[in-house]
């Protein structure tokens, strides 16, 4: 129940229907991991399954949610978020509890992979730039 709403979408839903594939960043929370939300401003896969080819879309959509615990893809039919990858030392438990619906997990899950020293000093590298 938003309090408010800002007009517009300053192009995110161009994007969103545009742009080849969509990876999305964001902290897990119950406020952010919602069964279902009030508005949307960018197109997803809405109902799921086809429902963006039968809406003439014809680009893949969200393809990769990264969030502080786990890495998540959409299910190939029903286009559900599926936790594919656990960070390390985090456990279903926890993405559970930060989740405000029943999670779906890979039969097969793995553990997402540490960052590299090169990839820790180009991040390192741009927040000391910005």
């Amino acid at each position: 129940h938003p309090k408010t709403r800002l007009p517009g979408g300053g192009g995110a839903p161009e994007i969103a229907t545009s742009s080849k594939e969509i990876y999305i960043t964001m902290a897990q929370t119950k406020r952010g991991m919602v069964e279902k939300i009030d508005f949307f401003t960018s197109f997803g896969h809405g109902e799921g399954g086809d429902h963006r080819q039968r809406l003439g879309i014809d680009t893949a959509g969200p393809t990769l949610l990264i969030t502080d615990l786990a890495v998540w893809k959409p299910d190939p039919v029903t286009k559900e978020f599926t936790v594919v990858s656990l960070h390390p030392g985090v456990t279903r438990k926890q993405v559970q509890e930060s989740c405000g619906w029943v999670v779906k997990f890979a039969e097969a899950l793995d553990e997402t992979p540490a960052p590299s020293e090169l990839e820790l000093k180009t991040l390192r590298d741009l927040q000391a730039r910005t």
